[in-house]
């Protein structure tokens, strides 16, 4: 297949390319077809990424679509010495990520419809979905998550941390607590306080997801299934969200912050959107500071969201229902990372890491595997379960987060009805996937129709020897927020 693109270079590997962009080189990791559906808008946006002074690498995964100053898909890599931060490469969703815990139910269990709508109600009943309502969870200081992490809950909302041979909560994460400089809080206005607090525990809009699966395990990689404790048909709980107002708020602040430097520094692109400052700056320390409460906010807020999940399977399925953690990690962010020995600052926006067995900052439990890597399809496709492969490297063991969209939320919504989004949900099928909003027209713009095929990204992630597929994940029942 040929290109329109001046840029375009013939790849030696159909999920792999180098493209030579006036600014640097931009490595792709998707398969032609992929790659092509893409357009040149998200080469346009890499140029712009690229001439941010000391690059190191920057590359984009098989789901990348054009964002707001940086593709989603986006990794971008500078020396920890003389690099800089962009929050247009962290992305406006500051910590957003996925969480998955395991439950002792088979899918078998959940064949009627009805039970499952009543556990949906139940989750529903705990996790406001409107996007300015408020949590149940009033009795935990803001300022203790944001400074702690998972640390700062209190002990009765972390039940297993107590109990060695359960306890997954704290040990089963990608970070329970970020460390930084406290004093960068005092920036943030007293209102946002307020508003941040009473979303703890909240889903939001948006692609945001709390959804119910049932497992099938990759044969060949089985073994590595089985260690992680999965097994077939076995029913999972999938979650998607961030760091909700206090993300929003440190982006608004820090953002025009970094600005001011900019325009001090004579900094810029043909992008107002792209904003970057020297990670060294007072500006990019702000930010970097601020960014990491907000994974701390992130973090904790999954963890919530999924302890009233716990809750609501209980009340539907009884006492016996278990529920543990099997990972959690983001795709929205930047730190400092250790590669070839060498510290360096790592920005992923809409990509996830995924390391490899062996791999020495894999979290304990799973040093000898490697880390589950958490990938959502589309609303009504399924997920994914991947291990890092040894070869990802190259990419900084970045690979896709999820199916990435194909059209944006009003085009969707002119191009796709409502009969199709059902159709695509199987409603009124004994498979139907269970849905909170029985008006599918409030959430239309999140159908599968908006969103790239899921197997293809993960087919390109694979064949890329990025990752390998563990299991895949089959909705069952979802709640969305609006």
């Amino acid at each position: 297949m040929q290109s329109n693109n001046p840029y375009f270079t013939q790849p030696t590997n159909p999920y792999y390319r180098r493209i030579d962009l006036p600014a640097g080189d931009l490595h792709v990791f998707a398969h032609d077809e992929l790659f092509h559906a893409m357009g040149n808008k998200v080469l346009e946006m890499a140029n712009n990424n690229l001439q941010i002074p000391h690059i190191r690498y920057m590359s984009y995964t098989p789901d990348a679509h054009v964002g707001v100053g940086t593709c989603i898909g986006t990794t971008a890599v500078w020396g920890a010495e003389d690099g800089f931060v962009s929050p247009s490469i962290v992305g406006s969703d500051i910590g957003c990520g996925m969480r998955v815990h395991l439950t002792n139910l088979q899918a078998s269990e959940l064949q009627d419809v009805k039970l499952r709508r009543k556990l949906v109600k139940a989750i529903e009943k705990r996790i406001p979905v409107e996007n300015h309502a408020r949590g149940y969870f009033s009795d935990i200081r803001l300022e203790d998550v944001l400074r702690k992490g998972l640390h700062g809950l209190p002990g009765k909302y972390v039940p297993d941390a107590y109990t060695p041979r359960k306890a997954t909560s704290l040990t089963h994460v990608e970070s329970s607590r970020f460390h930084f400089d406290e004093e960068a809080l005092n920036r943030i206005p007293e209102p946002v306080w307020h508003r941040s607090h009473r979303q703890l525990g909240t889903l939001g809009g948006g692609n945001h997801f709390i959804e119910i699966q049932a497992i099938s395990l990759n044969e060949e990689n089985r073994p590595i299934a089985e260690s992680w404790g999965l097994r077939d048909g076995q029913v999972a709980i999938m979650i998607h969200s961030g760091s909700r107002a206090w993300g929003g708020a440190v982006n608004q602040y820090s953002g025009s912050e970094v600005v001011k430097t900019m325009h001090r520094l004579g900094l810029g692109t043909s992008d107002p959107k792209l904003v970057f400052a020297p990670l060294g700056s007072e500006a990019g320390q702000t930010y970097a500071n601020l960014m990491y409460s907000a994974l701390n906010f992130a973090v904790a807020n999954r963890h919530l969201m999924a302890f009233a999940v716990r809750d609501a399977f209980k009340e539907t399925f009884g006492a016996q229902a278990e529920t543990r953690t099997l990972y959690d990690l983001m795709h929205n962010y930047a730190c400092e990372e250790e590669h070839d020995g060498e510290a360096l600052f790592v920005h992923r926006k809409g990509t996830t890491r995924a390391l490899p067995a062996g791999h020495a900052d894999n979290p304990e439990p799973y040093r000898e595997t490697g880390h589950p890597a958490l990938i959502p399809g589309s609303m009504g496709t399924s997920s994914y379960l991947m291990v890092g492969a040894q070869d990802g490297g190259r990419n900084y063991h970045s690979i896709c987060h999820g199916a990435g969209r194909v059209r944006s939320r009003n085009a969707t919504k002119q191009l796709v009805t409502v009969d199709e989004f059902a159709a695509s949900m199987r409603i009124g099928r004994e498979d139907e996937i269970v849905v909170n909003h029985r008006g599918l027209e409030a959430i239309l713009d999140e159908s599968p129709q908006a969103y790239k095929d899921v197997d293809r990204i993960i087919d390109s992630v694979v064949n890329a020897r990025l990752a390998d597929v563990v299991a895949k994940c089959r909705p069952l029942a979802v709640v969305k927020g609006v």
